[in-house]
């Protein structure tokens, strides 16, 4: 938790500036040795989540069979370019997010939707759990429309659930996916390179199937 870290996200003109060079990360996934990054074979899918920090979010979905591939990075903000202090300060207006590449024959979006929703509590705003600021906010960032209806009328669902158990109301930002920028090397499958690692990542017990 940072002291004094904005609560807002900055406009462009406030953002940091960032920088013309990409991030330079290794070309394979650690756990299952797929691409993260390039060329992804044609059938595949990408989805764009953030649900607090992406160390144990991305964890969440590499898990689930028929994901490809995964990366944690930046995205919904206004840096290009941007490092994780610079992320960290709040003036980047960028989330912390999971890329996740999946064959659609083996797994939905909407199943995707559904870890989304039962990992991570989506109703506080500017942070999850002790993890403050605003790259720590729920978000689903989407690349067709159909992905934004099923978006949208998955958050209804959910909503619905939450209410019926007197729970606050949802703040996941539901907008189109704009540039993912890959996070520093080190933060890529974090936590199969570092077992004991920090993940504040808590669902609410709220299970999404259950919703009608």
């Amino acid at each position: 938790m940072q002291l004094g870290k904005p609560s807002k996200i900055p406009s462009v003109d406030q953002a940091l500036p960032g920088r013309e060079t990409e991030m330079m990360v290794s070309q394979n996934h650690f756990v299952n040795g797929n691409p993260i990054k390039g060329d992804f074979p044609e059938q595949m899918e990408a989805a764009l989540l953030g649900l607090g920090c992406f160390w144990g979010a991305e964890r969440k979905f590499w898990e689930i069979e028929g994901v490809y591939s995964t990366a944690v990075g930046y995205s919904a903000g206004h840096t290009k370019n941007a490092n994780y202090e610079e992320v960290c300060s709040g003036m980047t207006g960028h989330n912390e997010v999971v890329l996740v590449i999946f064959d659609p024959k083996q797994v939905s979006y909407l199943d995707l939707l559904k870890i989304f929703w039962q990992s991570h509590n989506p109703t506080q705003g500017m942070r999850q759990g002790n993890d403050t600021g605003t790259q720590y906010r729920s978000g689903i960032y989407t690349y067709s429309d159909q992905q934004m209806t099923q978006a949208r009328e998955s958050k209804q669902v959910f909503q619905k659930n939450l209410s019926t158990q007197n729970l606050d109301s949802i703040t996941t930002e539901i907008i189109k996916a704009s540039k993912f920028f890959y996070a520093e090397d080190y933060h890529q499958q974090y936590l199969a390179k570092n077992p004991r690692g920090y993940c504040g990542l808590g669902g609410l017990g709220i299970d999404f199937s259950s919703a009608t």
